[in-house]
């Protein structure tokens, strides 16, 4: 059909380029996915689905939040949720990606500016352009440029609020941003702080409450906490002032037309906060990971393990990082690559992750297989 000309031609392109993306199975132990604190298996968790089940709690939400869809387990995970994490509400949302899109396409006003960190997450990145407000990009963890971009907004006429997204603790690079400085700089502009804190959730903080534990509960600080990282299953938070609750209640499009997370979702979410509280050795066990992986793996050219659980190893070209990739889920591991867009020009690379999944005898072992990769191709020798 030649109507489907122009995508065979796009496919073939990043083909060519060795961008094209497609779907592959589980393979060999876990170093790639997101499931830091073991808790996708968790049994206590299966357990609490089970009683759910048993006690009448519906798979589906049968409808829109502001319909049928409002269930009592969402409500009784909202309540937990903005408890735990110290904040005044907490919203539910189907995922981490909408949650994004719908917080930075809704609250951010026509005479405001949306300043997003260079290496935010693409749903951000589109959540913002979908809005009304002005959008502009800083570099990395520059304050300086963020208050530079803010001032010359405000001096090309700028009436409104400045919103500024970070991560807390950044996807591909598992670098942290400056918190205490951004809340400073909020706070000296007259701006919103909007944190990811989605690879930060479970890990870090007081039980496991991010590392913007402390600053949630302040009016002009919104935190999204996705629900399946680290706390194993699927769904996001959104914590934030009651009023900016309501007004995402009223306003927001992805929260009013969209059916509800599944109400056994939210059983498994709250459960899971649960568990954040009550096992605290699950987040010694990966700080102990951590710390292995950065004794035990030797990085080429110079790199350095970061102190996450977020590890990446930079190749550089996009073919020679699936290479690598290939070659060590052929020897058990499953290690994935990272390409551009998803991450810069230039950077493809390995992404590994450290879970519960894998103990300090695994870390080990991938050590030695990826010092032995690595030294078997000429282009990636050690330096």
């Amino acid at each position: 059909m030649a109507a489907l000309e122009p995508y065979e031609a796009a496919l073939r392109e990043l083909r060519d380029r060795s961008r094209n993306r497609s779907l592959s199975a589980r393979r060999g132990i876990d170093f790639t996915s997101n499931d830091y604190l073991g808790l996708a298996t968790s049994t206590r968790i299966a357990d609490a689905l089970a009683r759910a089940l048993a006690g009448g709690t519906s798979i589906g939400a049968t409808g829109s939040r502001l319909l049928r869809g409002n269930a009592p387990e969402h409500e009784a995970l909202e309540a937990q949720a903005a408890a735990f994490f110290g904040s005044q509400r907490a919203l539910f949302f189907g995922g981490g990606y909408v949650a994004n899109f719908a917080v930075l396409s809704t609250l951010p006003q026509r005479d405001d500016l949306v300043v997003l960190d260079e290496l935010s997450h693409a749903s951000a990145r589109e959540g913002a352009r979908a809005g009304r407000a002005e959008v502009a990009t800083a570099g990395h963890n520059d304050c300086s440029a963020i208050e530079s971009t803010i001032r010359a907004w405000r001096s090309r006429g700028g009436r409104g609020h400045p919103w500024l997204f970070v991560e807390s603790l950044y996807s591909m690079d598992g670098d942290r941003a400056p918190l205490a400085d951004l809340v400073t700089l909020a706070d000296r502009h007259d701006a919103f702080l909007y944190i990811d804190e989605a690879h930060a959730t479970g890990v870090y903080g007081p039980d496991g409450r991010g590392l913007a534990a402390g600053l949630e509960g302040r009016d002009n600080i919104i935190v999204l906490h996705t629900c399946g990282k680290a706390l194993g299953g699927s769904g996001a938070l959104v914590t934030c002032a009651g009023v900016l609750a309501d007004f995402l209640i009223n306003r927001c499009r992805p929260f009013i037309f969209a059916t509800a997370p599944s109400p056994l979702m939210a059983v498994a979410a709250l459960e899971a906060i649960l568990i954040l509280r009550d096992e605290p050795e699950r987040r010694t066990r990966l700080a102990e990971l951590v710390a292995a992986y950065s004794l035990h793996v030797r990085l080429p050219n110079g790199q350095r393990a970061t102190d996450s659980q977020i590890q990446p190893i930079i190749v550089g070209d996009d073919r020679q990082a699936l290479a690598i990739a290939l070659a060590m889920q052929e020897r058990g591991f499953d290690v994935r690559a990272v390409r551009p867009p998803t991450v810069p020009e230039g950077t493809a690379r390995l992404r590994i992750s450290l879970t519960l999944n894998v103990d300090v005898g695994a870390v080990t072992a991938l050590g030695e297989a990826i010092r032995e990769q690595f030294e078997s191709g000429a282009r990636w020798a050690y330096e």
